[in-house]
């Protein structure tokens, strides 16, 4: 009994998640979806704003590179997630590089179109004001882990955000090919802390290696330690 009321919970949540692509062929918002490869890129730092794009499939790293040729990663985005927002605003121009790390689909909604839908359609407008404050608040989380919080805490919170989890969507049972040294950039510490980290993980059965990275959802112990 308690089995079917639960699938019958996650059936009924699953009928109340927004589908951009629908609601937006039912109005008529003009967009087109675009298919990339692992490691492809989708936009470039300094390439003209023209347009915002929604993660549908896949998953997209946001790096930045400064002018001594540095490159540091400042997001990885998954479905459900903006891209380009940016140019809504005052950015012209892009301020970080888009490459997908794993095979991605992206709707692509061009910028006057995106402005036009988001002061015309209130639900999809209500979406993307909810999605913006919940990126806001994950951004100033972590300014927050980066200056007060230890390595292997920021590294365990970053490993969690990659399975999505705390959203409302379901987490991932395990990870795309995430490497190491994305993992430094992320969190600001050298490869070589991060592998140390990694085996102290899958020793204490946080993490493990079977047909992909599979992140525990015990990991949120390493944060909430003193």
């Amino acid at each position: 009994m308690e089995a079917n009321a639960s699938s019958s919970e996650t059936t009924s949540k699953k009928k109340h998640i927004f589908n951009v692509r629908e609601y937006l062929a039912s109005v008529g918002v003009v967009r087109k979806v675009v298919e990339y490869r692992r490691s492809q890129r989708i936009y470039s730092q300094g390439d003209p704003a023209t347009d915002v794009q929604y993660i549908e499939h896949g998953g997209v790293k946001l790096s930045v590179v400064n002018p001594f040729g540095r490159e540091a990663v400042v997001a990885i985005l998954g479905p459900g997630d903006f891209l380009g927002e940016g140019g809504l605003a005052f950015q012209t121009v892009r301020i970080s590089t888009a490459t997908a790390i794993t095979p991605t689909t992206l709707l692509v909604i061009e910028k006057n179109e995106m402005v036009r839908a988001l002061h015309i359609e209130h639900a999809f407008s209500d979406r993307f004001i909810s999605y913006m404050l919940s990126r806001n608040i994950r951004t100033e989380e972590a300014l927050i882990d980066q200056l007060f919080n230890s390595s292997e805490k920021r590294l365990a919170r970053a490993l969690l955000l990659l399975t999505r989890y705390g959203s409302q969507d379901e987490p991932l049972k395990w990870l795309p090919k995430v490497s190491q040294e994305m993992l430094a950039e992320m969190i600001g510490i050298t490869r070589t802390r991060v592998s140390f980290f990694m085996t102290k993980f899958k020793k204490l059965g946080f993490i493990g290696y079977e047909g992909g990275l599979h992140i525990n959802p015990s990991l949120l112990s390493v944060i909430l330690q003193e």
